[in-house]
Formats: C-alpha cells, structure tokens, sequence
C-alpha cells in the first residue's frame, strides 16, 4: 500500500508534561501522540515534530507529523486521535502533505507567546499560563528595548546552559510587547530559537518594564554575548508556542498578529 504522510496541528497543556520530546518514565506530548496511534493504527509510527518545546510549555499550534499507510481522510485522524489523546492534548487540524515535507528543515519561522498576568493580585484562572509580576510594567520601554532585537544577531546572551546548537546567531523578525488588559504578552517571531532563548528574553524585557533598567541596556547586552549580564530565565508556564509558519516571513509590521 501507498505510505501517506499526515501533519497535525497540535494544542496542549504543557503543565504535567516533561516537554515535547519522548524521555524514558516521564510523560511526554510526543509519547502522548505516538501512544494514541497506536491505538487508532495498531502500530506505532514515529511522530516527529516541529521543533521540542521544554517541560511545561504550552502550545496552541505545534506541527508534527508521521508515516502511515492507512487510507483514513485526515479528518479522521483528527477525531479518532483526539479521542484516545488525554484532555490536555488536543489534534486541531489533520492534513496529508507530500513525503518531502519536513516539519523541521521546512520550517521558515516559529512564534511564541510570553504571557504576563500583571494584576496587582494573581488571577488564579491564569495561574498555569501566565508569570505573575504585580509591579506595574511600561509596556511602552519593554516595545522600545525589544526593538533592538529584531533582525540578525548572535543571541548568546539569551541562551542557557544545555543548548547543543552550533551556531548562536538566530533572526528576529518580530518582537512585539502588547497589552491586554491586565496581561502583557511578549511575542517573538524568529527563523529559530536557541535554548530558553524567549524565557530569557521575557526576563530581560521585564526588568525594563519594572523601571529596574533602561532600555538601552539591553542593547548592550545583546552585544555582550554574555548570559550572566542578561535579565532571569522566566518561568516555562508563562510561555506558548503559537504556530510555525512553512512560507517565507514578510516584514510588515504587525503582519504576524495570531488569530
């Protein structure tokens, strides 16, 4: 029989799990997903996703896909999987691509939400999806100071330690720092992504929203190539990865706005 390949669009609750990628005796999104096929197949293919997201990270729009056989329409897969999935889990969008798709090399750009519950108390509906800072925060100095990142740099500064990438330098196309509300969210739209790189960006901006540093600094920063300088790591809970895109970024401003 013709082998197909099927992509996913996946949503979860990254909160119980130890991120995307299968680690022996922990729960994983990708076991989750290789699991529930199992049982829809009757054998397991290898799910490969879009990129690995860290443990308790959520997602509204990861890509993976697998290898079958099976004549099922995509339709299906989405429904059938999404019943053995747990509730945490969610297939949003089934569709067959070529078998020269590849979720990862194809990739032209990912962008992730940091979202900030800025209320004076927590909100405790927000507790697993958002960083709680009370300290009102200038999203005005946080846009100004997130300017200096957009384009091509070397992002050492904002990387931790337990990267194995060989090269540091990654492109920014957007980085956006918007309030809702009692919410400030910090978008990043870039053609990669180095090891904490948007937790720690997000730690950055808020000190400059807090009134702690100017903007400037995180010029100077970036440049230094140095993470003891930069701003914390921000918490996992706080952070979404909102959707991969597979054709070329435009420049527009506000183009990437998720909906």
């Amino acid at each position: 029989m013709d082998v197909r390949q099927i992509r996913l669009t996946i949503a979860y609750d990254g909160t119980d799990f130890a991120g995307w990628q299968i680690q022996p005796g922990l729960p994983t999104i990708q076991e989750s997903v290789e699991s529930a096929l199992e049982k829809m197949l009757g054998r397991r293919p290898q799910v490969m996703g879009s990129g690995r997201t860290d443990a308790g990270v959520h997602a509204i729009g990861q890509v993976a896909t697998f290898l079958t056989s099976a004549t099922y329409e995509p339709a299906i897969f989405r429904n059938a999987l999404n019943a053995f999935l747990p509730d945490t889990i969610r297939v949003r969008h089934a569709d067959e691509v070529s078998q020269a798709f590849h979720p990862t090399l194809d990739a032209r750009s990912k962008r992730y939400r940091y979202r900030v519950d800025n209320g004076p108390v927590a909100d405790p509906m927000k507790f697993r999806y958002a960083h709680h800072v009370p300290r009102p925060l200038d999203e005005s100095e946080m846009r100004a100071a997130a300017s200096w990142l957009i384009g091509r740099h070397d992002f050492a500064a904002f990387q931790t330690v337990g990267s194995e990438r060989i090269s540091t330098v990654r492109r920014i196309f957007a980085c956006d720092v918007i309030r809702v509300d009692d919410e400030v969210h910090i978008e990043v739209e870039a053609d990669g992504f180095l090891y904490n790189m948007v937790r720690s960006i997000a730690g950055t901006l808020i000190l400059v929203g807090s009134g702690k540093w100017a903007t400037r600094r995180v010029a100077d920063v970036l440049k230094s190539c140095d993470r003891k300088i930069a701003g914390p790591t921000a918490p996992a809970k706080g952070l979404t990865k909102l959707r991969v895109n597979f054709e070329s970024p435009r420049f527009e401003p506000g183009w990437m706005k998720y909906k």
